[in-house]
């Protein structure tokens, strides 16, 4: 599969599939799930706590705060880092952080959302790296609604710029298909604000 953009206007989203080969995605993965210590965390959703749907680390220089939790940072082990040089290289951008996902099964997901927050700035530069199962990655405009999806492959990088953030959600439904483990990145630059 050739590298595509997935939005056709209001930003961009950069999908580029086999950008860590094989070798380099097993090896990650398994450094990943090894080294991390991975939390379940309870989440306001709609005025309610509930328990979020997938394991999550959050690493980076400052503490970041979504849905009601705050995470604070751990140092980015060597294995992160060699990821993040790599894609601040593609995506033309510094990043000082990063959200690390486990999605163990069809049933973890991730809600309906923008990185929109205030530390993030006006046009973030998300890189987004997943490794391990196949899962189904949706963009739905805010106001017209017009969606876009794909299947987000082990070794791919989606880099979400421009407006991305402020016109668009995106999302990782559940499904009940079989799908292996799937590890999730999410680089970043926060602000001190």
């Amino acid at each position: 599969m050739q590298p595509q953009e997935l939005l056709p206007f209001d930003g961009s989203a950069f999908y580029r599939p086999g950008f860590f080969g094989a070798g380099d995605s097993e090896r990650m993965f398994r450094s990943i799930m090894d080294e991390t210590p991975w939390e379940a965390r309870n989440i306001i959703l709609f005025g309610k706590e509930v328990p979020q749907p997938r394991l999550a680390c959050w690493y980076g220089d400052l503490a970041y705060s979504y849905s009601g939790i705050t995470l604070d940072p751990r140092p980015m082990t060597p294995t992160l880092l060699e990821i993040k040089h790599r894609c601040e290289e593609a995506a033309s951008a510094k990043f000082n952080s990063v959200l690390v996902n486990l999605y163990r099964d069809g049933q973890d997901s991730m809600g309906l959302h923008a990185d929109d927050e205030p530390e993030l700035g006006s046009e973030p530069v998300i890189a987004s790296v997943s490794f391990g199962g196949e899962r189904n990655f949706r963009l739905r405009h805010r106001e017209n609604k017009e969606l876009r999806q794909i299947s987000l492959a082990s070794g791919s990088l989606l880099v979400m710029s421009g407006l991305s953030q402020a016109c668009w959600m995106h999302d990782i439904p559940k499904t009940k298909k079989f799908v292996a483990p799937r590890i999730n990145l999410t680089f970043r630059y926060i602000y001190n604000v």
